[in-house]
């Protein structure tokens, strides 16, 4: 009897193994397993492999054994011609460590981070990490082996075991200037991170970002949020304390009094960067951590996809 892969889509589930490694093993083969089963099944992680055969391509890069099974011309694509530099910047500011209970948005981050770099390998991208707070604590270029991501998982790791490790306010448009200047030519960068910034900041944001778009690079942004207390500010109706995480700042509320309020503000701020990012053609995709990682691995695969055509 086949294993149940699937519920290593389950962020809680996920959570319970030790091995960051065995993490994004689980990850990708859970979602793969899950493609096969869905209306999504005529996506593949090995595309990056074969084209179809057009007239005029060379005949000496035909793959025979694929065209015997399928009775289809393919053609075999070199690693040079296929190959994407992606790198992941992944925000470990100090908001990234909400909620203090249960997974945070950092630990889901790094669990996704893990992930995804384990499916690009498997599609023989380079890939590359940036983890940074208000300052760029680890940069580790783009390179395709298997070796390479161990590199980069170790990393991630040291960013779990550590929790005092990092404890800093967010800077991303800084971040992501300083990026721009150490990519080089064109790729596929893919940005997570909580989105939480000083809000007279905003302006400076989309500016970065428009700066990393003007050098040719691709761009997916994944919004990790707690979408019930984020979100809506849907708390027990009781005088509470928040805390600012990154300031310290504490402030005393009444959650029934502001929500709707709240809501209008966040969603207000939310909608800032969906607008910007449609206009810099920028992929923006919001994710409740609360939900299993079979979504934004799709969303990840068709940009990918598209990329590739």
């Amino acid at each position: 009897m086949k294993p149940n892969l699937s519920k290593y889509l389950d962020p809680v589930v996920v959570s319970k193994v030790s091995s960051l490694e065995l993490i994004a093993k689980l990850i990708v083969e859970g979602f793969i397993t899950g493609l096969h089963k869905s209306p999504y099944h005529g996506f593949s992680v090995e595309f990056a492999e074969h084209k179809q055969y057009n007239p005029g391509d060379s005949l000496k890069n035909i793959d025979w054994k694929v065209y015997g099974k399928s009775n289809k011309l393919f053609t075999k694509r070199y690693e040079e011609e296929t190959n994407l530099k992606c790198y992941v910047y992944l925000d470990i500011s100090d908001s990234m460590r909400y909620p203090q209970e249960g997974l945070s948005k950092l630990e889901y981050g790094v669990y996704l981070t893990a992930a995804l770099q384990h499916l690009m390998i498997k599609q023989r991208d380079a890939v590359g990490l940036v983890l940074a707070d208000d300052e760029i604590q680890e940069f580790i270029p783009a390179k395709s082996q298997y070796s390479w991501l161990i590199k980069n998982l170790t990393a991630l790791e040291k960013v779990l075991e550590d929790k005092n490790l990092f404890t800093h306010k967010t800077n991303s448009p800084n971040i992501l200037h300083q990026i721009t200047t150490r990519l080089g030519r064109r790729g596929f960068v893919i940005i997570i991170s909580d989105l939480l910034d000083d809000p007279s900041k905003l302006q400076e944001y989309f500016h970065a970002l428009q700066h990393l778009r003007h050098q040719k690079h691709e761009i997916l942004i994944f919004h990790l949020l707690d979408e019930k207390t984020e979100g809506q500010l849907d708390f027990p109706n009781q005088p509470m304390i928040l805390k600012d995480m990154e300031t310290g700042e504490e402030l005393k509320i009444q959650p029934q009094y502001i929500q709707k309020e709240y809501q209008k503000l966040f969603q207000n701020y939310r909608n800032q960067f969906v607008q910007h990012c449609r206009e810099f053609k920028i992929d923006l995709v919001s994710v409740d951590i609360t939900k299993s990682y079979d979504k934004v691995l799709l969303d990840y695969l068709i940009k990918r996809r598209m990329l590739a055509k």
